[in-house]
């Protein structure tokens, strides 16, 4: 297929170029070999995303989402992107005496984590388009993005193994450390196989490759916390003395080893099951699989000891808890029983009203699904933006136990638990759309995880108040007025094939700018640091709100991750 110059040039592209150029810019000379490879990574995948979409082979093997693009580019430097922010601000925490060398070194070596796994997924996509070339001959545009890829990867490794020696303060040796980002690289290729196979047409690849740096990323955190326990408990002698445990809260190592666990109890069920069915078996040769009924009782019972037992043991020996975690959490939410137990009972009655009112719109409107979804992400403003002025701490616990609701409810509808799994399987096709699937339905996922995300990264050191609510601003306001907007008054479209309008754009960049000034003097006489520039803050609204306008992926997973890297800056 031939193609020119300028279709190289999409929308999505330049406004990534545009994120990726205002990152590297703002770099200290400190992080200069970081920027270095976060250049290398970005032209890697806009290279790998040229000839995957140049060639269809790619998009068909691994069934990726329909009328979306490839995404490869945007996937693979969004999560790198939101790691070199962070360290960009703690550099200036360290020279504001704010912050530790140690913690630096715990965030370098989370954004080697993440973009080795990126990288080893580019390199994974590159090698299956050349062997499905083999039998063609190549042109000499092809052997020339194939030598530029690999000196490319190349050059990474060397930037990746410099950085890598210059750390000092995570106890282990600079071979320990790229066998650790080998670790990543290879238990990222794994999972986004798994996941482009299990769940097809749910994702496109650059969906996938964010979700899969961003489980490998948090699980091997969690795993080398591990590791660093057994060491310790075992051998006497300090073998693992990496800092993966600097200045963790009760509240995020709950949600993080709750989250883990249930995503991790899929497998452990089916394990489970096996041993049951076959002891079924032994009993009597002629029965195969256990009952409907039996199988949900034994989901249900295996579940509560995996919540209640299982998974809090491990956060204790890990963590040394003093206390059971769930005791731990009943005592911090009775510490300050009337602001947040009236906060619980304000999110319960607005989740029953608009629920309730929003089920019964879309089964008799003819309104248009995405538009109706739309006033979803309203409801998430009036949730969690009072929430995360006045009770930031209990907002991060509730938006843990809220998404391992929905993975728990996720897990039931897919296997249709009894009795709960079919009436919730119809309930949730009141509110999918194109972009979910009978496999799996991810918007919900993506609103609260694009709403907490920015919250839960912004722990610790932050000089910049707005990043917080990065995904707040960016979907429940700027997301929900260019949509809301372009639909009603939309003319002028950025594409002829897009739906996306000047007009709803203009509305999402403005509406976002005159909350922020509403919010700014709020949060300055709550004693929050605000020394961000309006001009660095409206040049990372006016790239979010093109990224919204012009990209075919999942907006609620991208737009939040790259607003709050700008915003860090």
């Amino acid at each position: 297929m031939k193609t020119t110059a300028t279709s190289f040039v999409t929308g999505e592209r330049v406004v990534v170029a545009v994120v990726v150029s205002r990152i590297l810019l703002s770099l200290p000379l400190s992080l200069i070999s970081h920027g270095f490879s976060l250049f290398l990574l970005s032209l890697s995948a806009f290279l790998v995303e040229i000839r995957a979409e140049t060639s269809p082979f790619l998009l068909s093997r691994f069934s990726s989402r329909r009328g979306a693009s490839s995404g490869i580019l945007l996937g693979a430097v969004t999560l790198p992107s939101v790691m070199i922010s962070k360290l960009v601000q703690l550099s200036r925490a360290i020279s504001f005496h704010e912050a530790e060398q140690d913690e630096l070194a715990h965030v370098t070596m989370q954004y080697w984590a993440a973009s080795a796994s990126c990288c080893a997924i580019l390199i994974y996509l590159s090698v299956i388009m050349s062997q499905a070339r083999n039998a063609e001959s190549l042109s000499s545009s092809s052997v020339w993005l194939m030598r530029v890829s690999l000196t490319g990867t190349v050059l990474y490794g060397v930037a990746c193994f410099v950085s890598l020696s210059m750390i000092s303060h995570t106890g282990l040796n600079t071979s320990l450390k790229m066998l650790w980002m080998l670790f990543h690289g290879l238990a990222a290729l794994k999972l986004i196989q798994h996941l482009l196979c299990t769940f097809p047409s749910c994702a496109s690849i650059g969906e996938a490759l964010l979700v899969t740096s961003g489980l490998v990323l948090y699980f091997g955190d969690f795993l080398a916390c591990t590791i660093a326990k057994i060491f310790e408990k075992l051998i006497p002698v300090d073998l693992v003395s990496i800092s993966y445990g600097i200045r963790r809260t009760e509240t995020g190592i709950i949600v993080q080893g709750l989250l883990l666990g249930l995503l991790l109890f899929p497998i452990v069920f089916r394990i489970v099951l096996h041993i049951y069915e076959s002891s079924l078996r032994k009993r009597d040769a002629r029965q195969r699989n256990c009952s409907v009924t039996a199988k949900s009782i034994l989901f249900f019972v295996s579940l509560l000891f995996f919540i209640i037992v299982a998974v809090p043991s491990w956060m204790q020996f890990v963590h040394d808890f003093d206390q059971h975690p769930f005791l731990w959490v009943l005592t911090f939410v009775f510490s300050e029983p009337l602001k947040r137990l009236s906060l619980c009972i304000y999110w319960v009655l607005l989740i029953v009203v608009s629920v309730s009112r929003f089920y019964n719109i879309s089964r008799n409107s003819k309104v248009e699904r995405i538009l109706l979804r739309k006033y979803y992400h309203l409801m998430a403003v009036l949730m969690f933006l009072p929430a995360l002025v006045l009770q930031p701490k209990f907002l991060d616990l509730a938006f843990g136990a809220a998404l391992a609701v929905f993975v728990v409810l996720e897990i039931i509808r897919i296997w249709r638990i009894q009795p709960l799994g079919e009436p919730l399987h119809q309930f949730m096709n009141a509110f999918t759309d194109h972009r979910d699937s009978e496999h799996l339905i991810v918007s919900h996922f993506s609103l609260l995880l694009g709403c907490a995300l920015p919250i839960w990264m912004s722990s610790g050191f932050n000089d910049r108040a707005l990043s917080p609510f990065a995904g707040i601003l960016s979907l429940g306001i700027g997301d929900t007025m260019a949509s809301m907007v372009g639909h009603k008054y939309g003319v002028l479209r950025w594409s002829k094939t897009g739906k996306k309008t000047v007009e709803g754009t203009a509305a999402g960049i403005t509406s976002v700018m005159a909350v922020c000034f509403v919010l700014v003097p709020i949060l300055a006489s709550m004693g929050y640091i605000l020394s961000q520039g309006w001009w660095s803050l409206l040049v990372a609204v006016t790239a979010t709100g093109m990224l919204e306008a012009y990209t075919a992926q999942l907006d609620n997973a991208f737009i939040p991750l790259v607003f709050y890297s700008l915003l860090c800056l």
